[in-house]
């Protein structure tokens, strides 16, 4: 039997839309909290709109995206910009813990819903404001796109083949982190409430984000004074740390460190690449990449992929197949962790959706409402809200 999840009894009102606002939400919504989301009337969400592809219910359809960061939640609708909207979320946030929101700076001020009149009645209110380029300085008024971002923030520089063009990531990994991060100041700032039992205001910033985000490569550049380059699927720093093609599917080789080294050729049958003195220690291989590279690729090229992924693992070396979303989906130990859940609601039927990674063992995350409909639980909340 479980315990009560760690956020129950913590109260969030997600004046957000798009990504990392509403990513911050579920994952305050996945660890207990209660969370209301707040909605323009008749359009809602901009992801609403956001297919296809669409999931068809029996009371209408929703869009794959919406559903990816909106369950454990209820759904309100209303307009900001008129007085009975903006008596609901100050009644609301009167007794509210959280307050999310990434409206352009300024808005909810004009609108008399910012952080100090907000916190005039509630003072221990964390009020967290998601931006794109920070809440203050010379573009706080900018639009936060993470496109835009990855390309401003480097990102897209180091990311695809040495000689093709910039790429940005796969997924809106910008939005993510941003997501991530601005769940985990909430967190801090109520921890420290706890102590204080005063509110704050957290700001998170994507353009800050992705910027944290480069790590080592940003480290690079500020010792180095040089400008990192793009290696497509290898790694600047790490050789051999890159993607192989079999006679019949690519694959990836991750060495980190001499020993593993050693591992890999006594497994490929080459002792001799082991004793090369220009592949020794790593950063020799480094130095050696062009070369040790094109061993490695014709011997792979020589047999398939699950042959070569045996003989790796059973030697102890970092390897895996590169998979079509699908066959991550349908992986073994996604399928062992129960790493899926089931949603249903009535705009969009019955849905599988991935589970949050956080996982707790006695007050485990849990999913307990399914992605709203729009306005959904308006009614409620405005006959009941959380007086």
């Amino acid at each position: 039997m479980f315990s009560p999840p760690p956020l129950a009894g913590l109260r969030v009102l997600d004046l957000s839309r798009v990504l990392a606002g509403p990513l911050c939400g579920m994952i305050l919504g996945d660890l207990g909290a209660e969370v209301i989301k707040v909605e323009r009337p008749g359009s809602g969400d901009e992801s609403r709109q956001w297919g296809p592809p669409w999931v068809e219910g029996p009371a209408g359809r929703e869009s794959a995206y919406f559903l990816t960061v909106n369950r454990n939640k209820r759904s309100v609708t209303a307009d900001l910009s008129t007085p009975e909207g903006q008596a609901l979320v100050r009644r609301l946030a009167r007794t509210a813990d959280v307050v999310i929101e990434n409206f352009a700076p300024g808005t909810l001020e004009r609108w008399g819903l910012g952080y100090d009149t907000l916190a005039a009645d509630n003072p221990g209110l964390v009020f967290g404001s998601i931006t794109g380029y920070g809440g203050d300085g010379p573009e706080a008024g900018r639009p936060g796109y993470d496109f835009a971002v990855q390309a401003r923030a480097g990102w897209m520089a180091v990311t695809g083949e040495p000689d093709g063009p910039p790429m940005k990531t796969g997924v809106a990994w910008v939005d993510v982190l941003t997501g991530q991060n601005a769940a985990l100041a909430l967190l801090a700032a109520l921890n420290e409430r706890s102590h204080s039992g005063r509110g704050q205001r957290v700001e998170v910033a994507l353009f800050d984000s992705a910027l944290s985000g480069l790590l080592n490569v940003a480290q690079a550049a500020l010792v180095t004074g040089r400008e990192p380059i793009r290696h497509g699927n290898a790694h600047s720093t790490i050789v051999p740390y890159a993607a192989f093609e079999a006679a019949d599917r690519p694959f990836v080789l991750a060495v980190g460190n001499d020993a593993q080294w050693q591992r890999l050729c006594g497994a490929l049958g080459r002792p001799d690449l082991g004793a090369d003195p220009r592949f020794a220690t790593n950063p020799l291989r480094v130095e050696n990449r062009e070369a040790l590279t094109a061993l490695l690729a014709a011997l792979f090229a020589t047999g398939n992929a699950a042959d070569w992924l045996t003989r790796l693992d059973a030697a102890g070396v970092p390897c895996s197949p590169v998979q079509s979303v699908q066959e991550a989906l349908a992986d073994p130990v996604l399928r062992a962790r129960a790493g899926l859940w089931e949603m249903e609601g009535p705009s969009f039927g019955r849905v599988a959706t991935v589970a949050s990674p956080l996982r707790l063992a006695r007050t485990p995350a849990r999913l307990t409402r399914s992605a709203p409909s729009l306005g959904e639980h308006t009614a409620e909340i405005e006959r009941d809200g959380w007086d």
